[in-house]
């Protein structure tokens, strides 16, 4: 039995959709963050080493890291409509930028971009109006102009094909939905209505609305 092991405001709801949409059978096991230090706790490092979410049992495997997880469902279980296969060429290109893009290149200017955004809430009292400055600084000369090109380059591709790569919603799909979620909550997408689209045709598909309805809707670390 597969079972995904899944922490409330992180990155596992993709996975849960992946396996939805293949109509698998899952366990579902549920950890909660610290209140105070929103971390993981203790529990699943007993999982995994880490102590870090998604991580996927099966049998006696353990899988962790979101693309390690989808390569190896897909390769196992999939019937074939999840990756476009070896010899399709640019399409088979596109599939692996993109399944490995989400956390190589986009999801640490997002991470980033949180760090600094709680820095002032988390400093003394003293010292914030000092920290606020320097992380707005940060964010407006630094992280927003990367953004942004991120964002400009997302916005053309999905622009001519509504998707990432190979049919709907492949495992680059999967992968992406959630940098592009994190991106709706912090950013306007007003100049970008691909990337709106994108979204809003994650969040109305029937599998992920079955993982809204088993596992609660999807919310953002920070929030």
């Amino acid at each position: 039995m597969i079972r995904v092991h899944h922490l409330e405001k992180s990155r596992s709801h993709r996975i849960l959709w992946l396996l939805e949409s293949l109509n698998l059978d899952y366990e579902l096991e549920v950890y909660q963050r610290d209140s105070k230090t929103q971390q993981a706790p203790e529990a699943l490092k007993k999982v995994h080493p880490l102590g870090k979410s998604p991580v996927l049992t099966d049998g006696e495997l353990t899988i962790a890291e979101s693309g390690a997880i989808i390569d190896y469902v897909v390769n196992r279980y999939d019937d074939g409509q999840r990756q476009p296969t070896a010899d399709a060429g640019e399409e088979w290109v596109n599939y692996r930028y993109w399944l490995h893009y989400a956390e190589g290149s986009l999801m640490p200017l997002l991470v980033m971009g949180l760090v600094f955004s709680q820095v002032p809430k988390q400093s003394p009292w003293f010292v914030k109006p000092l920290a606020k400055g320097i992380s707005d600084t940060v964010r407006k000369r630094f992280i927003q102009p990367q953004l942004t090109q991120h964002m400009d380059m997302i916005e053309q591709h999905l622009k001519t094909r509504g998707h990432f790569a190979g049919e709907w919603p492949s495992g680059a799909d999967i992968q992406m939905s959630f940098p592009l979620q994190a991106l709706k909550a912090t950013q306007s997408l007003s100049a970008y209505p691909s990337i709106a689209a994108f979204v809003d045709r994650v969040e109305s598909d029937p599998a992920w609305k079955r993982v809204v309805e088993r596992a609660g809707p999807l919310t953002m670390p920070g929030e």
